[in-house]
């Protein structure tokens, strides 16, 4: 009789310990609007200790980003800022300069986003600050980078996209350029950071020292243009928008049906004869024109207006149903409200709630990382300004 074959071990569902891979880091947040905040709110979710210091008057300018408002506070501010605490200084005074030194003693990470030649900047000049706290990982994100003709410039989210690039391919061909729905200059440079400084934790514990680790709206901006940028090192061309098109697929894009848009995503060839045979239009397939993905893009035009013809002739749940019973990758676009209220997005444990000082029960969107099937929990709300300034752990 056969050895029984070893069965596959399975992830253990009893006593699972918390997520927090970060627990016992101490992480000082000198940052404000949303590139910094949101890197110290991924470390928080991780299990990191973060303590956010604001200026007495005002604190983080995202909390007047509104409407809307949710509680006192800018809902902008809420996305950015949970399990953290708030305490308040002022960094431009001396006492306000020892408290955070004092923070810094025990610390693991200071995150800043001064503006390159401000007084901030030099007041915790990171060579001073590495002097002093020889084991801190310093994450400075700034606007355009450490070097360079714009080096001191100041810079929003949508200043990163329109000088990254970012905005000349995104929108309609023949329309203006467009922004991303999302911050991607903030969020880019939030997530690089994220990671600089989990790999300077990485190393730290094998040398013992910290870094000094800088990135920019810029830089990952440029970083995230990927075939963007291969494809225009290779022909020397300069890319134009596509709507929602792919400069390297086609058919891939947003399509109308008759009561509404869908996505369809072809990928290879095999998947287009797929597309044609749902469709009825076997033949394509066939059409020297369209018959590979690189005949398909030189021709887009021409075939995305047969595709439009025929899709206009049923409903967007209608070819959803079709094309999925094909094989064929497709999707409804859906709006937020639906999104939230999708069962995929509730399978997944996305959406937390917690309850805020004053904006009662709070959603929240979580972590998306699970570590052995468990997703980092919404501990605390994001704080009000000033919550913590009587707390035990206090400078």
């Amino acid at each position: 009789m056969p050895d029984p074959q070893p069965q596959p071990q399975q992830p253990q569902t009893q006593a699972r310990r918390p997520a927090a891979p970060l627990a016992g880091i101490k992480v000082v947040d000198l940052s404000k609007i949303l590139a910094g905040p949101y890197a110290t709110m991924s470390l928080a979710d991780l299990g990191a200790d973060v303590t956010k210091v604001e200026h007495p008057e005002g604190g983080d300018p995202t909390r007047r980003w509104g409407p809307p408002f949710q509680g006192e506070d800018a809902t902008y501010y809420l996305a950015a800022n949970r399990n953290k605490r708030s305490v308040t200084l002022d960094l431009k005074t001396a006492d306000g300069q020892a408290a955070v030194h004092r923070m810094l003693a025990d610390a693991d990470v200071l995150v800043e986003n001064f503006r390159p030649g401000s007084s901030l900047a030099r007041l915790f000049d990171y060579r001073e600050l590495t002097a002093r706290h020889p084991r801190l990982v310093v994450l400075h994100i700034s606007a355009f980078g450490e070097s360079g003709p714009l080096r001191d410039e100041p810079g929003y989210d949508m200043v990163a996209q329109a000088a990254a690039g970012l905005m000349s391919l995104t929108g309609e061909t023949d329309g203006p350029p467009v922004k991303a729905g999302f911050a991607m200059g903030d969020l880019g440079a939030a997530l690089f950071g994220l990671i600089g400084i989990t790999s300077a934790l990485v190393e730290r514990a094998r040398t013992g020292r910290g870094q000094y680790v800088t990135t920019s709206l810029y830089e990952t901006q440029l970083a995230l243009h990927a075939n963007w940028a291969t494809a225009h090192f290779a022909t020397g061309e300069r890319p134009t928008r596509l709507g929602s098109g792919h400069p390297s697929l086609v058919p891939y894009q947003a399509y109308e049906a008759s009561d509404g848009h869908f996505v369809i995503a072809v990928g290879n060839d095999a998947l287009f004869r797929r597309l044609g045979e749902a469709l009825g239009l076997d033949a394509l397939a066939d059409d020297p024109r369209y018959a590979t993905n690189a005949a398909r893009v030189v021709n887009r035009t021409e075939l995305n207006e047969q595709l439009g013809r025929a899709l206009k002739g049923d409903t967007v749940a209608g070819w959803c149903e079709r094309l999925k019973a094909a094989g064929v990758p497709v999707a409804p676009i859906r709006h937020l409200d639906e999104v939230y209220a999708c069962p995929q997005t509730e399978a997944l444990g996305m959406v937390q709630e917690v309850d805020h000082p004053t904006a009662g029960r709070l959603r929240q969107v979580a972590f998306p990382v699970s570590f052995d099937g468990v997703r980092p929990a919404v501990r605390t709300a994001p704080p009000l300004l000033g919550q913590h300034d009587d707390d035990r752990n206090q400078p």
